[in-house]
C-alpha cells in the first residue's frame, strides 16, 4: 500500500510540473482562445443622455438601498460619512466571451461588481459619500488581445464611466472629490483624469486618485493626466497607484504588454518607471513590516463575507515599481484567484482595506 501511495504521489508531482511547463508555453494562448470573443465588435450608440440621472444606473450611490459600498467587516462600527464625495469604478466582472460588451442588465456581471464594491469601495464609506456607476464593461478578454475590436469595446465602456461622471458631478455639489478604480476600473479612470481633469478647474477638488492594479508610467503618463503622485502620506490633489505581488514575483505578463504601448504624452512606455505607493505608508518609498498593517479582509470561500485580520502582509515597492508582499499570506492560503507570476491583483484593496481607510481619512482632513 505504501508503495502504491508512493507511486500515485510521484504521478501527481510529474503531472503539477507538465501542467506548470504547459502553461508557460501554451497558457496564455489558450487563455485567449477561452476568453477572447469569436465574433466582431459591434459599436453601439451613446446611451440617452439623461441615463445617469436614474437611480438604477447606478450599482452604489448615496440614496440606494442595499448599498454594497456601505458594507463594512464584522465588529466595526458605522461611522456617519464624511464631507468627501467618492466616484468609484469597478474591475471587470464580465467574463463572458459571446460579446465583447456587458449588457447593462446582466445579473450576474452586476452580482459580482457588487460583491467587488463591497470589498473595495467600501475602504472610502467613512470619507464620504459613494457613487458608483453600471457601465457596459468591455469582457476580461479584451485584456488579452490588442486588436482593434478589443479598443473598441473598451472605448465604449469609458464612454458610460464618462456619462456617469458628468452626473456624479451634478450631484455631488461642491465636495471635495475622492477617484478610485481597480484594474479596468482604474483604466477608465486614468483616461478620465487626463480628459476630464486635467486643466480642469475640477481638479482643485480632487483629494486623491486610487488608481489601483493599473500600470501608470511616471514619465509617459503621468505628466498628462493632470495630478501629481502622492510622495507623502498627507498630500492632496495626488495619484495612488499599486499593484501587488507575492514573492518571488515575475510581473512579465504586465511589463511586457505595458512596454509594447504608448502613453498619454505620445512617448513609449518601454522601459519607463511606474507610479508605485505603498498603501501602508501613503508614500512613494519605504518598506513596511507586516505591524504596520492596519487590516486586510479575509474572504470567505464564496466571498460573501470576510473578516478583518491585522499584520497579515507588509509591503515594499520594487523593481520598476511593484508592490511587493513578501512571501504569499498563509490566511489567503493556495488562493484560485492569485495570478500567474505571484500577481495577488484580485487583492489589491483587500490586503490593505483598513491602510486605504485610514489614508483617505488622512487625506481628506489634509485637504479641508
Amino acid at each position: 500500500m505504501a508503495r502504491k501511495f508512493l507511486y500515485v504521489v510521484a504521478v501527481l508531482i510529474v503531472l503539477a510540473i507538465a501542467a506548470t511547463f504547459a502553461y508557460r508555453i501554451w497558457g496564455m494562448q489558450l487563455l485567449r482562445q477561452a476568453m477572447i470573443p469569436g465574433a466582431r465588435f459591434e459599436p453601439q450608440a451613446a446611451l440617452p443622455k439623461d441615463s445617469y440621472a436614474r437611480p438604477d444606473m447606478w450599482l452604489a450611490r448615496p440614496d440606494r438601498p442595499n448599498n454594497p459600498a456601505s458594507w463594512l467587516p464584522a465588529g466595526m462600527k458605522v461611522e456617519q460619512p464624511g464631507d468627501a464625495a467618492v466616484f468609484a469604478i469597478h474591475p471587470t466582472s464580465y467574463l463572458d466571451r459571446s460579446r465583447w460588451n456587458a449588457l447593462l442588465d446582466n445579473k450576474e456581471a452586476n452580482d459580482r461588481a457588487a460583491l467587488f464594491l463591497r470589498g473595495q469601495a467600501s475602504a472610502f464609506n467613512a470619507a464620504g459619500l459613494i457613487w458608483a456607476p453600471r457601465y457596459r464593461q468591455a469582457t476580461f478578454g479584451a485584456f488579452l488581445t490588442a486588436s482593434a475590436d478589443a479598443q473598441g469595446a473598451l472605448d465604449l465602456a469609458y464612454r458610460d464611466v464618462e456619462a456617469a461622471f458628468d452626473q456624479f458631478l451634478a450631484e455631488a455639489s461642491d465636495r471635495p472629490i475622492i477617484l478610485t478604480g481597480h484594474s479596468q476600473g482604474a483604466l477608465h479612470l486614468t483616461r478620465l483624469l487626463r480628459d476630464r481633469v486635467a486643466g480642469q478647474p475640477v481638479a482643485k477638488r480632487i483629494v486623491a486618485a486610487y488608481v489601483v492594479g493599473w500600470p501608470v508610467s511616471k514619465s509617459a503618463d503621468l505628466p498628462r493626466m493632470g495630478l501629481s503622485e502622492c510622495t507623502r502620506a498627507d498630500q492632496t490633489g495626488c495619484i495612488l497607484s499599486w499593484q501587488s505581488f507575492a514573492e518571488p514575483a515575475d510581473p512579465a505578463l504586465i511589463l511586457d504588454t505595458f512596454d509594447a504601448t504608448t502613453g498619454f504624452t505620445g512617448a513609449s512606455r518601454a522601459g519607463t518607471a511606474m507610479i508605485c505607493t505603498n498603501p501602508l505608508t501613503g508614500m512613494a518609498s519605504g518598506d513596511a513590516p507586516p505591524a504596520a498593517n492596519l487590516g486586510s479582509l479575509v474572504p470567505s470561500s464564496d466571498f460573501a463575507t470576510a473578516t478583518l485580520q491585522t499584520g497579515m502582509v507588509g509591503a515594499r515597492c520594487g523593481g520598476r515599481g511593484i508592490l511587493l508582499i513578501g512571501e504569499p499570506p498563509a490566511a489567503l492560503g493556495s488562493s484560485q484567484y492569485v495570478l500567474p507570476g505571484n500577481n495577488y491583483h484580485v487583492f489589491d484593496y483587500s490586503l490593505f482595506w483598513a491602510n486605504i481607510r485610514a489614508d483617505a481619512a488622512r487625506r481628506l482632513a489634509a485637504f479641508k
